[in-house]
Parts: C-alpha cells; sequence; structure tokens
C-alpha cells in the first residue's frame, strides 16, 4: 500500500527562478535540481514540492498548507521578507481560535501558513 507523499506539484513559469524564491523568501532547501525535476521543500521534510514549470499557468489556491511552529513570528518574517500575502494572518472565518495567512509565490500559487499543531 502506499505508505507516504512524495512530492506535491506546484506549477510555475520558470522552475530555476521559483527554486530560488523558495530558498530565499521561505528558507527552503533544494532537495533535487535535475533538468525538468526540481524540488524543494522545508529542511528536514520528508514532502517536498515538484516546481513543475508549464504553460499556461492556472494560478490560484493549491489547498497545500505551511505549517509554521510561531506562526506570528514566521508571518512578520515572511513579511520582512517581501512574501506577498492574498489574506494577512487573522482568525479563520469558521474558528475564531485558528489563525491563518495566505501567501502567493511568484505565479500566484496560494499557500494556507497555519500553526503547526
Amino acid at each position: 500500500m502506499i505508505s507516504r507523499i512524495g512530492t506535491v506539484a506546484v506549477l510555475v513559469s520558470d522552475a530555476q527562478r521559483s527554486k530560488d524564491w523558495y530558498v530565499e523568501k521561505l528558507g527552503f532547501t533544494v532537495l533535487e535540481d535535475s533538468g525538468h525535476w526540481v524540488v524543494v521543500g522545508p529542511v528536514g521534510s520528508t514532502v517536498g514540492l515538484h516546481l513543475c514549470q508549464m504553460e499556461p499557468l492556472e494560478p490560484g489556491n493549491t489547498g497545500i498548507t505551511l505549517l509554521a511552529d510561531d506562526l506570528e513570528a514566521t508571518y512578520k518574517t515572511l513579511k520582512g521578507r517581501g512574501v506577498e500575502f492574498s489574506r494577512d494572518l487573522a482568525p479563520s472565518e469558521w474558528d475564531p481560535n485558528m489563525e491563518y495567512a495566505m501567501l502567493k509565490d511568484l505565479d500566484g500559487n496560494e499557500f494556507w501558513l497555519i500553526a503547526n499543531y
């Protein structure tokens, strides 16, 4: 049976440029870089984002969550690095005790930033 997820594809216009953005802005590491197959992820992660270069792009909400141990500090750090947020950190619409933000990469792909649970 399936034991784990290896990568999740994120559609990008330029894999090498996107790789640099994920490393410089989000602090990810390069897990693999061999031509079309460019994978990045948080240090120590067992799951990576395959930066799948293709045209035309269909940007938007990926449904992918990025977990942070200190949500507020991470949000402030990313804002300071110039990361664009489509939704600033605020309580959720469905649970006032849960906060989240939504950030965008260079191609408009949106990711959920939530507290590590």
